[in-house]
């Protein structure tokens, strides 16, 4: 089985693509979100890891948005990642002589108060990715050190100046596995989709919601994003307890899609359990 995420290799992605392959599993790293949705498309690869969803910093926009409008992949698999950020150096760097530090910009803003304590006058080098980060202080002459994984920490076998930087050790990001079909029931699934509404008036929202009240369906999650057409046009976006084939969803499903513009269903797959 091949399996495409957003490279390069040590990043938290490739940690995912990881988790949903095995031991006869390939993986390619690709260079964005939209080369992961094409290499599944074309059948370049079998399946396709992208990041959804951060516990701090909520929806990937990038990966909404290729969902509602660019593709007809479907989601078949979640998988959770803990966001664990590590402080990595050469050898020969303790923490006391770092002379410059290597991280993106995500790990960054989340290790504020250990690098506000810890590093307080060291100058930052912007990253593409963690796993850049690191390649890149390795090979600076500097004393350089980088926020990374301990993933990318260990391929590399770095020294580990300290472990789990993070402000928030409750930091999880959820990605989401691509496919051309979606998930077979299990019993415990959940269905992500988009709907928008036929029209913009008082209370639409509300009916289209009430759809899944009214059958005892649990809504894990909704959010609105441009519909990318008019000013003040929105998609909802909704995540709902139930496979799509299961009697119960497939009646409001159904429903929904009598009072909605339109209706796109991204997938049915279970619900992940640590």
């Amino acid at each position: 089985m091949k399996i495409a995420y957003l490279g390069p290799a040590g990043t938290f992605s490739e940690k995912a693509a990881l988790e949903a392959g095995d031991q006869q599993s390939t993986y390619l790293p690709m260079a964005s979100m939209p080369a992961v949705i094409t290499a599944v498309e074309t059948r370049a690869v079998d399946l396709g890891i992208l990041p959804i969803e951060n516990s701090l910093e909520g929806a990937v926009s990038i990966t909404l948005d290729v969902l509602i409008h660019e593709t007809r992949l479907r989601i078949c698999r979640e998988i959770v990642i803990p966001i664990r950020h590590m402080l990595v150096a050469k050898p020969d760097v303790q923490l006391d002589t770092v002379e410059v530090l290597y991280t993106h910009q995500q790990p960054l803003a989340q290790s504020r108060r250990f690098i506000e304590r810890c590093l307080p006058n060291v100058p930052t080098v912007a990253a593409l990715s963690t796993a850049a980060a690191l390649v890149e202080a390795l090979a600076d002459e500097r004393r350089a050190a980088a926020l990374t994984t301990l993933h990318a920490a260990e391929r590399a076998q770095a020294n580990i100046l300290a472990y789990d930087v993070q402000d928030n050790n409750n930091n999880r990001t959820r990605f989401v596995v691509l496919a051309p079909e979606d998930a077979a029931p299990t019993g415990d699934d959940k269905t992500s989709l988009m709907f928008t509404a036929k029209i913009n008036r008082a209370g639409a929202l509300y009916e289209a919601l009430a759809i899944f009240a009214q059958a005892g369906i649990n809504l894990s999650k909704i959010e609105s994003r441009p519909a990318k057409a008019e000013l003040g046009d929105y998609v909802f976006l909704v995540d709902i307890d139930g496979h799509r084939h299961e009697p119960a969803v497939a009646e409001a499903l159904q429903k929904l899609a009598q009072i909605a513009g339109t209706v796109k269903i991204f997938g049915s797959y279970p619900k992940f359990r640590t």
